[in-house]
C-alpha cells in the first residue's frame, strides 16, 4: 500500500495525556494533536480580565447581591466528543451541573459556556471546527472575542445551531448573555480601563 494512502490513527485521551503536563499546551481537533497556539499579550490581557470581570459576581454559590451560581476555569482539557478535546480559553459551568471541580483530566461535563480568544494562527479552528463541535456537543451559549479588531461575537445554542444574538466592538458597553449582570467594553477589557 503506498504511503499516501495510510490513514493516521486519530489522536486519543492517552495520546494527549501522554505528553507532560507542563508541556501539554494541545488539544485533539478532529482526530489530530494539534498545539495551541501561544497567546499573545492582548489575548493573554483579554482572558484574564474576563476571567475577573465574569469571576466576581458569578463564581461564587448563588445568593447575596450577586448572581453566583458559575464555576469558571482557563485552559482546562475538556472532552466533547472522543476525537475532539479541547483547552477553551475561558469555560463555564452551572454550579448545578458541575457541583465540585473534577479532580482528574480531561473533564466530561459539557460546559454551559465557552468563550475563546482569536489568534491569527488558529482563528479558523475557533470559528469553524471547535463551533461545529460545540453546537453538535449543546454548549448553550459560545463567545468569540478577538483582539486584535476588538470584537466580541455572542452566540446562543438552538436545535437549528447556533443563533448570533450579540456583537460588540471596541468601547461599545453591552451586557452579553448568560452573564447580564456584568457591563464592559472589548476595548476595556484588553486595555484594562473597563472599571464597570
Amino acid at each position: 500500500m503506498p504511503p499516501a494512502a495510510l490513514k493516521k490513527a486519530p489522536a486519543t485521551v492517552a495520546d494527549l495525556l501522554a505528553i507532560p503536563e507542563p508541556e501539554r499546551f494541545h488539544e485533539i481537533i478532529g482526530g489530530d494533536l494539534v498545539r495551541k497556539a501561544m497567546p499573545s499579550p492582548r489575548h493573554g490581557s483579554s482572558q484574564a480580565r474576563l476571567t475577573i470581570r465574569l469571576g466576581g459576581p458569578y463564581d461564587r454559590r448563588p445568593g447575596g447581591p450577586w448572581p453566583g451560581g458559575w464555576r469558571f476555569l482557563t485552559e482546562t482539557e475538556v472532552q466533547f466528543e472522543s476525537s475532539e478535546i479541547y483547552r477553551p480559553d475561558i469555560a463555564g459551568w452551572r454550579r448545578e451541573r458541575l457541583p465540585e471541580l473534577p479532580r482528574e483530566s480531561p473533564v466530561l461535563v459539557r460546559p454551559d459556556w465557552v468563550c475563546e480568544i482569536l489568534s491569527p494562527s488558529n482563528e479558523r479552528n475557533d470559528v469553524v471546527k471547535k463551533m461545529r463541535t460545540y453546537k453538535r456537543s449543546g454548549v448553550p451559549h459560545y463567545w468569540l472575542i478577538d483582539p486584535i479588531a476588538e470584537t466580541l461575537i455572542v452566540y446562543r445554542w438552538t436545535e437549528d445551531g447556533y443563533l448570533l444574538v450579540l456583537d460588540a466592538q471596541g468601547e461599545e458597553r453591552v451586557h452579553a448573555e448568560p452573564f447580564e449582570a456584568v457591563a464592559f467594553s472589548v476595548h476595556g477589557l484588553l486595555d484594562g480601563d473597563d472599571d464597570g
